[in-house]
Parts: C-alpha cells; structure tokens; sequence
C-alpha cells in the first residue's frame, strides 16, 4: 500500500486521490460486482452530473431508501461534491415513519431499492418535497434505473462554492417527543471522525475492509469511509447476516466493525463458523451493550484476533472513545473490560453533575460532555432541540451518565436519556409509549430496556389497564407491530395494577427496571 496523501479537506477528496494515483485497484465489491477506484470515481462524478441536471445544488436534500448498496455511498459523495446532503432513511421503519423522514428532511430526489418500491409507492402522495424517484435494483444491469441514470449523465467535478462546513448526511435517530431528530453532519464533520477514530487502527497489505454496518446507521455510512480513506478495497455486504458475512471473509475481508449480537450468532452457529470468523485481523464492536461473558467467550475463541470497542454517538459522527486491543488483553486490569476506553484524538470529555452542572472530580458519577469538531451542526430544523444538547461553548451534552477514572478510561454506566439500545438500534421508549398508549384498553405505560445476552437489551412494555377492559400481551404487541418498526416493538408486555411514581407524580422507571439488572454488571457502549 503506498504512502498516504495528507489529511482531506473535503469528503471526496480520498477518492479523487486513490482514482488518479491507483486507477486500476479494486475499491469496491458488492454482491458479485466490483469496481475499481477509477470506475468507482467515474460513478460519483456521472451521479453528481445527474442530480445537477435534476436541479440538486448547494444546501438541498437528497434521500435513499434501501438496504445496503454502493449506490448510497455514490449518493452521499455526489451529493456533498455539490454542496448537497443525503439523508439515509432506515429501511426498517414503517410506511408512516418513512415519509415523516423524507419530509422533514426536505428531499428533493428520492433513490429507492427495488423491495421498498412497494412501500414508497403506497406513501408517494405524502412525499410532498419529492421531485424525483429513481429506483436502484440488487443486481444492477440493464433495465436498472438508477444505472440508466449514471450511463447517460455527463461527469462533474467538485462546485467550487462548497465548503467542508456544508451538510453532506442527514442521519435520522428515533427521537425523546416520539418522532426522530434529523442529525445533521458536514463533511468537515465526517472528514474529522475518519482521521480522528482511526487512530489504532490500521490496514496491511493484501487487507480487506467488511462493510456489513447498515448505512443508515452512522456506524455505517462512517465505516464506509474508513477503507476508502486507506486507499484499500471494501467487501460490502447487503445484509449483516452469517451467510453473507461468511461470504466477504472467503472473499479476503478480514478487518470488520460490527454489533456485539453478531458475535453471539456466530458462536452460536457452530466449529466451523467460529473457525472462519477466526481469520478477522481486527473485530470492531460497538453501538449497543456487549454482555461481558459474550466479550470473554468471542477472545478466547480468537486469541488472534485484534477487538476494539468504539462508544459514540450520531451527533458526533460516530466514535468518540476506543478500547484498543491491548486494553482487552490486559490481564493486570480487567475491569477495563467494562470501560469505553480513552477518547480519541481531538475528543475532550467533562463530567457533570446534570443538576448543578458543575464538573465533577475523576471517579465521580454525572452526565458526559464531550467537545470535538465532529459535533453536528445541529438537529435539522430544531433550534431549541439543538441549543437544548450544545451549550454555548460547544460541548455536547450526551446524555449518557458515567465516570471517568484516575487514568483516564472512561466508564458509561446508564442513561439520562431514555433510551433502549437493542442490537445497535437506538429504541427511544416514549416514541413506543405514544402508540401503546393510542390503545383503547391501555390507562398508561412506561417502556424500558431489559438485559438480553444476544441483543445487548430489548424492549419491555408495564401498562395498567382501564377499569373494565382487556387486553393481553400478544394483543399489545401486535397492536404496535401495526403502527411501528419491528425492532422497536416490546418482546415482552406485563399487565400491572398501577405503575409506580415518585411524590410528583413521575414514573420511576428505575424501580421498574431493577429487578432486571440487579444481577448484571452493566456496560453500556
């Protein structure tokens, strides 16, 4: 691998580097397909030509709606090379979730995958901004829209009016009010983050980098950036299911970032999966819970094996504190084991008491500040939400409750928010108590997160019933399969005469979640 070239200013710029100085390497495979650095450049310059054409230009919108595929890395580069965004929109979420995030985000030209077509057609009328719809099959080829699109667009480069404090993602969380927040991050941001989180991490000759992370999730569209910033080829995989994560490793992808529960079905599948898995140079995980027996387990089955655990959230683009590998090996300290490890370069971190907001001494418990140029622009449209988590200095007030140690490791132990993080997915409980409260037997209901070894934690509903009605627990849950996304569905509801609260009236969800964690020693990253 050749030396590589100064920090980037500007998203694109690793790309244009990597297609005039090794035109002809591979950059890229999907599902049988693969392009090199040049073909793969030509590809974003086509798009960026298109969406021109299509009227995008500096501060619009544009949106994809698929599961994983290049297509929406070529988007968002096109799309920031003309001072544009792309708001990736979660292919999980129901029809009524999709339009509200393709509205609020403002988009002008929607490119959408093959399967969800079914969906956007349904809800076409209430994409109100939407002048476009460009659909993008699996397989590509002839008859494929999108393709079309590309092959008859004329390349343009970079808009000289863009700068890198231009929006180029537009990444939707579930939201505290019961609707998502649009996090809106600029390629200053996103150039940040990847030069920043890359720190004890490294590629070799002849390595491949496993892009399985859902784009619509920042650990994703941030990964993605990641093999291309290295100048090495990316095995991207539609889905993060074993199959097609077996089917990348054979392919040579040996360096990963993935959810803790994958390690859990891995082990589970297994000799020969473990042994297949066990070619990963560098297993990173993060953006849910890892249960501590899972971590121990997937280490000694790999002792060659590099693991590396990430903390962070959307609104910093990703990563803002590491455990390096050889924390996760450090016999003398194993109690780091359940740390988020250092923060990484240009990360400050604060401890707060969240009543008084005065800093708290190492080893006291309070909320995270972090300040880092990764931090968002903001929540799109929202100023108050924004000025709410920014303070006027620029720390981000993260919300999650923790310490940090006499060394410096810090430890994120609960949450302010209240928020359920299952399988990667950030869950926002009031988002699910809005619904089941719409039921005509539920009087009221409180939503927490309960200790599971493969998700990391999944949902629970308590509700209490109107005098004189009924529902039961396979009636709740479907009842909020109809109106959510499944993942944020409870897997479990129990039936209470009355939920407990404090003097003022508020509901302790602490006592509710106790009897659920007192056993475990949580960590949650």
């Amino acid at each position: 691998m050749t030396a590589l070239p100064p920090d980037p200013i500007f998203l694109d710029d690793r790309l244009s580097h990597w297609a005039a100085t090794t035109p002809a390497a591979e950059a890229v495979t999907y599902l049988g397909r693969s392009w090199t650095w040049a073909e793969w450049d030509d590809r974003v310059r086509r798009l960026a030509g298109a969406l021109r054409e299509l009227g995008i230009g500096r501060g619009d919108v544009v949106s994809f709606l698929d599961k994983n595929h290049p297509a929406c890395v070529e988007l968002t580069f096109a799309a920031a090379s003309l001072g544009a965004a792309n708001a990736v929109i979660n292919f999980r979420l129901a029809g009524d979730e999709v339009d509200y995030a393709i509205n609020d985000a403002g988009a002008k030209v929607l490119v959408v995958g093959t399967e969800l077509m079914p969906l956007v057609d349904r809800i076409r009328d209430r994409l109100t901004r939407v002048e476009h719809v460009v659909e993008v099959t699996v397989e590509g080829g002839s008859g494929d829209p999108y393709e079309a699109l590309l092959a008859s667009a004329t390349p343009l480069g970079r808009d000289p009016e863009v700068v890198p404090e231009d929006a180029c993602l537009v990444m939707y969380s579930s939201g505290t009010t019961g609707r998502p927040k649009g996090v809106v991050l600029s390629q200053r941001n996103m150039v940040k983050h990847t030069v920043n989180a890359h720190e004890g991490w490294g590629f070799d000759p002849g390595d491949k980098n496993l892009v399985a992370m859902p784009l619509f999730h920042v650990g994703g569209s941030s990964y993605v950036l990641f093999g291309i910033h290295d100048g090495v080829p990316s095995v991207m995989t539609r889905d993060p299911d074993g199959p097609s994560l077996a089917g990348a490793i054979m392919q040579g992808a040996n360096r990963t970032f993935l959810v803790p529960a994958v390690l859990a079905q891995v082990l589970e599948s297994g000799p020969d999966a473990v042994k297949l898995f066990g070619a990963l140079k560098t297993f990173t995980y993060g953006a849910a819970p890892m249960p501590l027996p899972l971590l121990r387990a997937a280490m000694e089955a790999w002792p060659a094996t590099d693991f590396l655990q990430v903390y962070g959230l959307t609104e910093v683009s990703g990563v803002l504190t590491h455990l390096l590998p050889d924390a996760h090996r450090d016999t003398a300290h194993p109690e780091r084991l359940v740390s988020a490890g250092h923060c990484i370069p240009e990360v400050e971190v604060r401890v707060v008491d969240p009543g008084s907001l005065e800093d708290l001494p190492a080893g006291e418990h309070g909320e995270l500040w972090f300040r880092t140029p990764q931090l968002m622009s903001g929540y799109l449209n929202k100023p108050e939400a924004t000025a709410e988590v920014i303070t006027a200095d620029g720390w981000f007030r993260s919300g999650d409750m923790g310490v940090v140690d006499d060394g410096g490791f810090v430890y994120v132990q609960d949450r302010l928010k209240d928020m359920i993080i299952s399988g990667g997915e950030n869950i926002y409980s009031p988002e699910i108590e809005r619904v089941l409260a719409e039921h005509p037997a539920v009087m009221e209901v409180a939503v927490i997160g309960v200790p599971d070894d493969r998700w990391g934690e999944v949902v629970k509903a308590v509700v209490s019933l109107r005098p004189g009605t009924t529902a039961s627990e396979a009636e709740l849950i479907e009842f909020s399969r109809e109106r959510l996304a499944h993942y944020k569905c409870p897997k479990s509801v129990d039936v209470v005469e009355a939920l407990p609260r404090n003097p003022t009236g508020k509901i302790l969800k602490r006592d509710l979640r106790a009897p659920y964690w007192a056993d475990r020693e949580r960590q949650t990253v």
